[in-house]
């Protein structure tokens, strides 16, 4: 399985897991998708609300936190966000599901960094 390859470099430190520090961290990293943030905010908290649950909200802060473990780190964020589009461009299916591989197991790996 791949890792992601650490030059030492991050952006920021790894921040708290709340949705206020995840959305600082965010804002500095990936500032184009706190939109995107923020919508899934406000579904996570209407998914809570009809299901009495807190479930939703601990996966939406799960999913943000290794958004922002991928995006403060330059390296990953590069090979993220590569594998990403050659994924989503490749020209046979063999070529699609490699790269899909490698988009899953850096996200994987950084979701475990910071949910493990």
């Amino acid at each position: 399985m791949s890792q992601p390859v650490h030059d030492g470099s991050e952006l920021i430190p790894r921040p708290e897991k709340t949705p206020a520090a995840i959305k600082a961290a965010l804002a500095v990293v990936a500032p184009a998708r706190l939109p995107e943030m923020l919508e899934g905010q406000t579904r996570a908290m209407a998914e809570a609300i009809e299901k009495g649950s807190i479930s939703p909200l601990q996966a939406f802060v799960a999913h943000w936190a290794t958004v922002v473990e991928i995006e403060r780190r330059p390296d990953t964020t590069r090979a993220y966000h590569r594998a990403n589009y050659l994924a989503n461009h490749s020209e046979t299916i063999d070529e699609c599901r490699r790269q899909a591989t490698v988009v899953a197991e850096l996200y994987r790996s950084a979701f475990a960094a910071v949910n493990g």
